[in-house]
């Protein structure tokens, strides 16, 4: 078996392609954005992705069906000047090579298609909850700040410290440098301690204005509440704890 094996099951012409990507990572920010935006917008699978450099193993459906691990190339036509294709996955790659190896295989893709434009998304990790996540943006050419910034996206100085580690940073930087590509990293700020829908949210949020969009988003506000429903009640909890603690210090 090679190392990466790209299956492609449709051959269309698409318009201009921007690619949104979104693997899993911090607070699963990108990878349940992108999968949200498959969802939604009843995306087609273009391409799948196994590889050597993932994990060795399969996930079971409820019905006791095997998956094997991958990443997938998702595209939809869109109305207006550019159709959208969206990376989302199982997995990043497990080694230094591997996020290497298979970002420039993505590339390789969407130099294929034709891609015009380049979003990959993340989480940024703060150490707590916050009721409204910033999102945060890291860009190829300083040309594209004040687009992002109208649309919600805020430049601080000196974050994220530490760069972007990952598919998120190595698919642009590999791309800007390489394959010439323009493009901006979206990070949602995330606690960093579980999956985040509502961090991914904002990203969301950013993306249908950015790309002229439209996505139904009652879902994920309402697992949104949910997990500030849980949390609420965990930081709740804690705080008795802590209360019923420090009264053990009276006789």
């Amino acid at each position: 078996m090679e190392k990466i094996v790209v299956i492609k099951y449709k051959d269309v012409k698409l318009k201009s392609p921007v690619l949104v990507g979104g693997l899993p990572g911090i607070g699963n920010v990108g990878k349940i954005a992108a999968d949200y935006m498959v969802e939604k917008l009843n995306m087609i699978k273009m391409y799948d992705i196994f590889s050597q450099y993932l994990p060795p193993q399969v996930f079971i459906n409820d019905d006791s069906v095997i998956h094997l691990v991958r990443n997938s190339i998702y595209y939809k036509k869109m109305r207006g000047k550019h159709d959208l294709v969206v990376l989302a996955g199982d997995f990043q790659g497990t080694t230094q090579e591997a996020q290497y190896e298979l970002s420039y295989q993505v590339l390789q893709i969407a130099k294929e298609i034709g891609v015009s434009m380049i979003y990959t998304l993340g989480g940024y990790s703060i150490g707590k909850m916050v009721d409204k996540p910033r999102v945060l943006g890291a860009v190829t050419d300083k040309e594209l700040v004040k687009d992002l910034e109208k649309n919600g996206v805020v430049f601080p100085k000196g974050e994220p410290g530490g760069g972007i580690v990952g598919s998120a940073g190595l698919i642009l930087g590999l791309g800007m440098e390489m394959f010439n590509f323009e493009g901006a990293c979206l990070m949602g700020e995330t606690s960093g301690y579980f999956a985040d829908p509502k961090s991914a949210m904002e990203v969301l949020n950013v993306l249908q204005k950015q790309l002229g969009i439209k996505l139904d988003m009652s879902d994920i506000e309402n697992r949104s509440r949910q997990i500030e429903q849980i949390t609420g009640k965990m930081q709740e909890e804690f705080q008795n704890k802590q209360n019923k603690e420090d009264l053990g210090y009276f006789g």
